[in-house]
């Protein structure tokens, strides 16, 4: 399936963006995979992966990808007017009603709540697309292996993102280019 028109593109990548904060991961995929079947669980996890290693947030690259896949340049930017214009607007006014609270110990307590409900619904869709990793390249266990050392060397070392990126996440693509023969070889 796809969307329909460019409206249908900008309301449901406006839905979308109403529906998350600090993070809509977890929504993006419930909604484009499992409920519009915009993209299967293998496409949505290619897509996500580059998107990530775009500059820019995630979930607009995201947009940008899929906008593109369905209506060209015009499907990217109305995807990403979706992506941005609600937000923006409710961003703005809460800017200006946080300003006179935000010293206030219960509106802090708050956010450190949103954003620890925030890190449980990544990781819920995390485990619920582990399945798509039977097809990748790497096999399921070597990608346990560089999931746990990335997790280790962010959460506990606390070693700085970018170098995390470049050194695991370098090593992980030179795995998969190294692998992707042996796993075109094996395919039926």
């Amino acid at each position: 399936m796809q969307p329909r028109s460019l409206t249908d593109l900008f309301w449901s990548f406006s839905v979308l963006a109403l529906q998350g904060f600090g993070g809509v991961l977890a929504v993006v995929q419930r909604e484009l995979v499992e409920r519009k079947r915009w993209l299967t669980k293998e496409q949505f996890i290619e897509d996500w992966a580059v998107a990530q290693i775009l500059p820019g947030p995630n979930v607009i690259n995201l947009s940008l990808v899929i906008g593109d896949r369905y209506f060209g340049f015009t499907g990217a930017m109305v995807a990403v007017a979706g992506m941005l214009t609600f937000p923006l607007v409710i961003v703005l006014a809460i800017a200006v009603a946080f300003a006179g609270v935000a010293d206030l110990p219960q509106v802090q307590g708050a956010l450190r709540g949103m954003g620890a409900v925030a890190a449980g619904l990544i990781t819920a869709t995390g485990l619920k697309l582990l399945s798509a990793l039977k097809h990748n390249p790497m096999g399921q266990t070597v990608c346990a292996v560089f999931a746990l050392l990335t997790f280790a060397a962010v959460a506990w070392l606390r070693l700085p993102l970018v170098w995390v990126l470049l050194v695991i996440g370098g090593s992980a693509c030179v795995w998969t280019y190294r692998k992707i023969p042996e796993a075109r070889q094996s395919a039926p």
